[in-house]
């Protein structure tokens, strides 16, 4: 099932959004409280629900009510959880990525982990500002987990059965605020530097997470290309690092890091101007598109 958080296009502002799932041919948003009011209206609310309330979503995706079908076209999807408690980020999590410039250094014998405020997070398609205050603003395409069932000090063995599902995510970063102090909070969060979705997949859709094929497009060029089966840390072990400081609670987000991108981008690499448009896609998980403007003050 391919959850999304949508609004009707042609809604007076500010629309309500509501929770909803992409028809199997990706023409029409089912929507779910609309099928089944004892569904929540929000994916939150529904992953709150736990399996029943996924499996009554399910059985109204496959026979929808006329009444709760809303076409693709008319609508406009946000985040799928247009506003997660927390988004953990992961850094250099994939062999060979490591953000050295000279010789590789060792393997890592725990996570690099990093949060990003909620206001990062916008839904596909979205324009992203450049900030006026940076001129270093790059792009990290990511697998996204979302976290269904709350998780507090789980083991690795357990962990993947409290992931609701993956979505894609981009990581945006304005690298001279990254590096101004020693966290890297502030370059990692200003407004709209999450892009997500555009559709969280329900885990048993996608089945081993460390399987997908990820590719990063800029403007029509590949500039990186892995997969999850890289990973130094791979999402079940990521789950239980992060659960034994932190509470992980329904919608909540795990970006689990970005692979390096490809010699001929790197050597060629320029940051993010206004105009440029950032495609990341995984397999089995879709594709999330992003363009990104001028700041207009």
């Amino acid at each position: 099932m391919r959850l999304v958080t949508y609004r009707r296009a042609d809604a007076p502002a500010p629309a309500p959004a509501r929770a909803g799932a992409l028809t199997d041919d990706g023409a029409h948003v089912v929507d779910l409280a609309l099928a089944d009011p004892t569904l929540p209206s929000d994916v939150v609310g529904l992953l709150a629900g736990g399996e029943a309330a996924l499996d009554r979503a399910r059985a109204v995706v496959v026979r929808p009510a006329p009444d709760a079908l809303v076409p693709r076209a008319e609508t406009v999807l946000d985040a799928p959880v247009p506003r997660p408690g927390k988004v953990v980020g992961i850094g250099y999590n994939y062999e060979g990525h490591d953000g050295s410039r000279g010789a590789a250094k060792p393997r890592p014998e725990r996570p690099d982990v990093f949060v990003k405020t909620a206001n990062t997070v916008v839904g596909p398609d979205a324009p992203v500002v450049l900030p006026r205050s940076s001129d270093s603003v790059d792009y990290e395409g990511e697998l996204a987990v979302v976290i269904g069932t709350r998780a507090r000090r789980v083991d690795a063995d357990r962990a993947l059965e409290h992931v609701a599902g993956y979505a894609v995510f981009d990581d945006v970063s304005a690298r001279d605020w990254q590096h101004r102090g020693s966290q890297w909070a502030l370059g990692k969060s200003f407004d709209g530097f999450g892009p997500f979705g555009p559709a969280l997949v329900t885990a048993d859709e996608v089945g081993d997470p460390q399987t997908l094929d990820l590719e990063v497009v800029v403007n029509g060029q590949v500039t990186a290309r892995s997969s999850t089966a890289r990973m130094i840390f791979p999402v079940a072990e990521l789950v239980a690092y992060v659960s034994e400081v932190m509470t992980l609670e329904p919608g909540d987000v795990i970006a689990t890091g970005t692979p390096q991108k490809l010699p001929e981008a790197e050597v060629a690499r320029r940051w993010l101007a206004p105009g440029d448009r950032v495609d990341i896609t995984i397999s089995r998980v879709g594709t999330l598109s992003t363009p990104f403007v001028a700041d207009a003050g």
